[in-house]
């Protein structure tokens, strides 16, 4: 073991994991007051907003990520390297804001209802699904900056960071819902503006040029955004298939069980983007480790890397699931203001079952990160896409014609043990090729 090396993995890691919490609070918060302040209604319309704002925020993490992957594998062949990845992940993401913005003023009724929104939730889904959309690119910019910062060598103050935004989004949820009665619009509003807070603290340490990456003037590089784009679009396809999931998982509830079930799969999904965050927090913070590595040609650093993240996610993956299991029924709860018992039971059920799931899923998320900080994008993108679309779309529907509800609760974690069980196969006979090719050539000598 190296000290350095387990000093740099507890560093980047452990603030990554603290980043990514409070990026996972943004949705959670308003989850929390939505429950308190406007009851299950208002709950079951921001599930059904909430795949939207995944799209937003992977389309962030696609440019930053895959930006920030680029520039720390390619940098030692000079400085201008990180002022290329960072303008052009810039300019990338001001096209992507646009689109979204433009959706958010003229199309957010028609989004609204192919998400399923009802009578009693159309309004409120409107309402969220605009003001976010229009705030777009501020998560966009938000998630480029942080990851370009997280690998110039200051995971630090990109935890602080994203830490400010949620704080920030905790207080005037708050404010805008319960003391200025803003409904879902407060919650939606709060929400938005975090992002510039967060983008505000990161901001002294970019203008006052402490950094190794810099805006400057230069034409579109559309060969780079390719590059940038590939690198990262397996970030892109984590998030759009939750949101994806999202979508399948709320129609088939809704038909179910009504919108009681929508908001209760609501408590349990908005869980798991918190728990789901200590295992991007270790993706995340192994990736600057990694790509550095790689680009040095140091095989040894990445293995050892790779193992620390092994069992720094399993030992994630069982306390996680001890807390759900003891205390489901205490924190379904915290969601259900009118303590309604069917909401309780439904979402106390799900949440034992779902959440079986992370025992395979947070490895799942630690190989993706590992091949795309590689360069390997074909491989973490395969992974990506059989976690969420391949598997879990065909096995939402089979398995909740068979066994009902239950059955979407337990797609998720079937799936990622199916997907988990297609990695190592594929790893044991990658082993198995190499050692094969080396025992020939030692025959041959």
């Amino acid at each position: 073991m190296s000290p350095s090396l387990f000093k740099d993995f507890v560093k980047y890691v452990s603030q990554n994991i603290l980043g990514m919490i409070g990026l996972s609070f943004y949705i959670l918060v308003d989850t929390f007051f939505i429950a308190n302040g406007i009851g299950p209604d208002g709950l079951a319309a921001l599930n059904l907003a909430i795949p939207i704002f995944s799209f937003i925020t992977g389309s962030g993490l696609m440019l930053g990520i895959g930006g920030a992957i680029y520039y720390s594998i390619h940098k030692s062949k000079g400085p201008e390297i990180g002022d290329q990845a960072f303008t052009n992940a810039v300019q990338f993401g001001a096209v992507l804001g646009i689109l979204f913005f433009i959706i958010g003023v003229f199309f957010a009724e028609n989004l609204s209802l192919l998400l399923g929104a009802d009578s009693f939730t159309f309004a409120m889904t409107i309402t969220y699904l605009r003001t976010i959309l229009c705030f777009a690119p501020l998560f966009i910019f938000n998630n480029i900056l942080i990851a370009f910062v997280r690998n110039d060598k200051n995971p630090r103050l990109a935890m602080v960071g994203m830490l400010a935004g949620s704080i920030f989004n905790i207080i005037f949820d708050y404010i805008f819902i319960f003391i200025f009665d803003l409904g879902m619009f407060g919650a939606a509003f709060a929400t938005g503006l975090a992002p510039l807070i967060s983008m505000l603290v990161l901001s002294p340490f970019f203008l006052k040029k402490q950094n190794q990456f810099h805006l400057v003037k230069t034409k579109s590089d559309f060969t780079l955004w390719y590059k940038i784009g590939t690198l990262g679009f397996p970030s892109l396809i984590t998030e759009l298939a939750s949101g994806v999931v999202l979508i399948i998982f709320n129609l088939i509830l809704l038909n179910l069980g009504g919108n009681i079930a929508v908001a209760a799969y609501g408590v349990i999904a908005n869980l798991s983007l918190v728990v789901v965050a200590f295992f991007t927090g270790v993706g995340q913070g192994i990736q600057p480790l990694i790509s550095y590595h790689f680009g040095r040609g140091k095989t040894e650093a990445i293995k050892q890397i790779l193992r620390y993240g092994i069992i720094l996610t399993v030992v994630l993956a069982i306390g996680q699931y001890l807390v759900m299991a003891i205390f489901s029924t205490e924190i379904a709860s915290l969601f259900n203001k009118h303590n309604d018992d069917i909401l309780n039971a439904v979402a106390t059920r799900g949440m034992k079952i779902y959440f079986v799931g992370f025992f395979f899923a947070g490895l799942n998320v630690l190989l993706s990160a590992y091949y795309s900080a590689k360069g390997q994008a074909r491989t973490a993108f395969l992974i990506s896409i059989l976690r969420g679309f391949i598997l879990v779309i065909p096995l939402a529907f089979l398995l909740s014609s068979l066994i009902g509800v239950d059955g979407v609760w337990l797609t998720f974690p079937l799936t990622e043990a199916v997907v988990l069980g297609y990695c190592l196969f594929q790893r044991g006979m990658s082993r198995g090729r190499q050692n094969l090719t080396h025992y020939i050539k030692f025959q041959e000598d």
